[in-house]
């Protein structure tokens, strides 16, 4: 099991940026995929964007793709979230989570990943 804390979340107004960071420790980090959802008052928590065990892949939701850019430091056991450009519509708790097998490319279900943070507020204002 894999313990995950995210921060840097925030109130900022249409169109800025902020940068969410998720720290991972309990297991070697970096055979892990990653990804982030997003969970908004009244809906169903969402796909973001993920990334690969080796940080050579990613993937994003389509409302976020050329806004939203995630990465990840292997070195520092952490992944990122860069969010530009954001929307009124953006604003949600934003959850970060880690893969369950180790390898895999491609993911994107709430079912492939084993671990998740506590979630940290992103409010934009209009």
């Amino acid at each position: 099991q894999v313990q995950l804390v995210e921060s840097g979340g925030g109130l900022v107004q249409a169109g800025g940026s902020l940068r969410l960071s998720c720290a991972a420790s309990g297991r070697t980090f970096s055979s892990y995929a990653m990804g982030w959802f997003r969970q908004a008052p009244g809906k169903e928590r969402e796909f973001v964007a993920s990334i690969s065990w080796s940080g050579g892949r990613t993937y994003y939701q389509d409302s976020v793709k050329g806004r939203f850019t995630i990465s990840r430091d292997n070195a520092k056991n952490t992944v990122y979230l860069q969010m530009n450009s954001l929307k009124p519509e953006d604003t949600a708790v934003y959850y970060c989570a880690a893969d369950q097998t180790v390898y895999r490319v491609w993911v994107h279900l709430e079912s492939d990943f084993g671990s998740w943070g506590q979630g940290t507020q992103v409010t934009v204002s209009s």
